[in-house]
């Protein structure tokens, strides 16, 4: 069989599916091949799911026009054709990479039986599947190890806490979630945590998983000590996924290489979301995704000024329990990235985020805001941040957090309220900051690191940003 079609997408995630959804919208149409059973779904959303807060149908994405359910197992770049395991061939004009990116699976001694399939109980967490899958194998009490500290390890930690699971997480690196918060703000992630009954171990290798019939049943630290364990999870990032463009002979580095036009080595095939690398940089985020289908799309429609540049985005995650208030809207890979230019807190969200996030305000066109609401919800401001399991914890970060020599570092802190706030200037302009606990200055702080306008030099309207509501 052989088909034509202008515009190929091989991807259904988020970036996949904004795209092809924007290209008709303007007119174009696009056929996007998507090889996971579930209709296309908000995959930040999945430790929602796991924690019992969102049912998987709450979390699906509106399906575009032209969606086929298959798998691309080659692309034939001469001819322009793809070709897919069902023996189907779909010719092309341009072709888009889509394909996101894979859970990374350490090596571990013991991770895989000797028909190299997981132990049961040893759960990736990255697809629908897998989190159904964990979410159908935790009960209260089971014994679960977390083996990741970073945003997909605290979500999923969480989750399992929520669920009544006994959790252990083990960190390699010094501290929680080190790419986005400093050693304060990761504090507070750890504290929060504990208030769960969650166990942290930082500074914690992971060496072994021990099986028995198949069944994993502990788990063996670098010091020699085994965990007992009915459940291990592993959170231990991702990786770009780029063996069809490399297969293809297409120019790869972390991701596939893109121009600001996302265009690859190929001018007939472009890449977006978390497959592409552009200028240097793989972002595994939301809203770059988003931002990127947006401008091809505006390309491929006959935009010609169009460009991607490169994103500056707001991260922020809310941990929430089975029910609480707020939501995220559909988003990447990584905390609740958006748009700084949109400002505001309402244009960050409030909702709860798993590994690449976003809030309703970075959601697209036509995507909408979960916002399931349920009789015991909370508000963020009532009973702290540590209140519970149905309490939410929230926490931003944007631009540079951790100072250069010579930087400027304004911080507040509240152990009582469990809050912490902090602002790095630089040459008198705000250059990046963190915030735990409230946030309602969130929203003009962004907007002042967006402006990278210089701050008046007696500091009062910076401390003002920083203490007050702020206009958000």
């Amino acid at each position: 069989m052989t088909s034509k079609t202008r515009v190929v997408v091989i991807g259904a995630g988020l970036a996949g599916v904004t795209l092809a959804r924007r290209l008709g919208e303007l007119g174009t149409p696009a056929l996007t091949l998507g090889d996971e059973e579930h209709r296309p779904y908000n995959r930040v959303l999945l430790a929602e799911v796991l924690a019992g807060r969102y049912g998987a149908e709450v979390i699906a994405l509106p399906s575009p026009a032209g969606l086929l359910r298959g798998r691309v197992t080659g692309i034939d770049r001469a001819g322009r054709t793809v070709r897919c395991a069902d023996g189907s061939v779909i010719a092309y004009d341009t072709l888009v990479l889509a394909t996101g990116s894979n859970a990374v699976l350490p090596p571990l001694r013991g991770l895989f039986t000797p028909d190299r399939v997981l132990p049961e109980g040893v759960h990736a967490f990255r697809t629908m599947d897998d989190c159904l899958g964990l979410s159908k194998a935790v009960r209260p009490g089971a014994r679960a190890v977390v083996i990741g500290g970073g945003l997909l390890g605290v979500s999923a930690a969480r989750a399992l806490a929520v669920r009544g699971a006994q959790v252990v997480l083990a960190q390699q690196s010094e501290r929680l979630m080190e790419r986005q918060l400093d050693p304060a703000a990761s504090a507070l992630v750890r504290r929060h945590l504990e208030g769960l009954g969650v166990e942290v171990h930082t500074e914690c290798r992971v060496r072994d998983v021990r099986s028995v019939g198949g069944a994993v049943r502990s788990v063996e630290m670098g010091d020699g000590y085994a965990l007992g364990a009915d459940l291990v999870v592993l959170a231990c990032g991702v990786r770009p996924r780029v063996g069809l463009a490399r297969e293809a002979g297409l120019e790869v580095g972390k991701g596939v290489l893109v121009d600001d036009e996302l265009r690859t080595s190929d001018p007939h095939v472009r890449a977006v979301g978390d497959c592409a690398q552009h200028a240097g940089r793989v972002y595994g985020l939301a809203a770059p995704a988003l931002e990127q289908a947006q401008v091809l799309a505006e390309l491929l429609a006959g935009d010609g000024t169009a460009r991607y540049h490169g994103t500056r985005s707001l991260t922020r995650l809310t941990l929430a329990g089975a029910v609480g208030s707020g939501s995220g809207g559909p988003g990447s890979e990584g905390p609740a990235p958006v748009s700084p230019g949109s400002g505001g807190s309402g244009s960050v969200g409030s909702g709860s985020v798993s590994p690449g996030s976003v809030g309703s305000g970075s959601v697209g066109p036509g995507y909408g805001d979960p916002s399931p609401v349920g009789p015991g919800s909370a508000d963020p401001g009532s009973g702290g941040p540590f209140g519970g399991p149905d309490t939410p914890f929230d926490l931003a970060a944007f631009g540079e957090t951790d100072p250069r020599p010579g930087d400027d570092v304004v911080q507040l802190a509240d152990a009582t309220r469990g809050t912490y706030r902090k602002v790095v200037v630089r040459d008198d302009r705000l250059v990046g900051g963190v915030l735990v606990g409230e946030l309602g200055t969130v929203g003009a702080l962004a907007r002042a690191w967006e402006g990278a306008e210089p701050l008046p030099s007696d500091g009062g309207p910076l401390l003002h940003l920083l203490t007050q509501d702020g206009g958000s």
